[in-house]
């Protein structure tokens, strides 16, 4: 997981609000407008803090945004952990996974799409540090899922030829469009047939 370091406070000042809760809140706003749809009078509004606090704390916008995008890349990551951790076998964590997207693609979680995803598509070709972040991010996610599969063919579980690191190559390819088809509303049904022909590929 990615250690946060945040800017110090301004000598003699020491901060009177929760610079984890303000990140958290600012997250949403990003997360829903967008890096470009969101003004600095919504990140206050959101936040609580005035123009003068979030420019002591976070330096301008962008440094916010940055925080943000740390924020919900760790947790991101946070819960590929746990939903890959499961006792029953490597390949019942990559079901839960996957499971676990088809929630955050359906009805009111699709529309409002991934963070990543959204700015990948907004900055990361033209902002060099956004860009590290979300190639490490697909990086860490790769790797977490190269892992999986090779305990699963370690146990037997792979279908002969399957490659795992390519394998976990494509399941990223895989979920982060669901992220984006997801902004169309597919029905639910849809999305868990399409998980179930992707498994039983890896299996059988």
């Amino acid at each position: 997981m990615v250690q946060r370091v945040y800017p110090p406070s301004p000598r003699g000042r020491p901060r009177s609000f929760d610079i984890d809760a303000a990140i958290d809140r600012a997250m949403n706003v990003f997360w829903s407008n967008g890096y470009h749809g969101t003004s600095l009078p919504d990140l206050e509004e959101a936040t609580g803090l005035s123009r003068g606090s979030l420019y002591a704390a976070f330096e301008d916008k962008h440094g916010l945004f940055l925080h943000a995008l740390d924020r919900y890349i760790d947790d991101a990551l946070a819960r590929l952990d746990t939903e890959l951790d499961t006792p029953e076998g490597a390949l019942a964590g990559l079901r839960t996974w996957l499971s676990g997207y088809v929630d955050r693609t359906s009805g009111v979680n699709g529309k409002r799409g991934c963070l990543v995803v959204a700015t990948a598509m907004e900055l990361a070709a033209h902002d060099s540090e956004v860009q590290h972040r979300i190639a490490r991010f697909f990086r860490l996610l790769e790797a977490r899922l190269t892992a999986r599969l090779l305990r699963a063919q370690a146990n037997g579980e792979l279908a002969e030829g399957i490659e795992p690191a390519s394998a976990a190559h494509l399941l990223v390819c895989v979920v982060e469009g669901m992220r984006v088809v997801g902004k169309t509303s597919p029905s639910r049904a849809t999305t868990l047939a399409m998980i179930e022909i992707l498994l039983r590929q890896l299996t059988h």
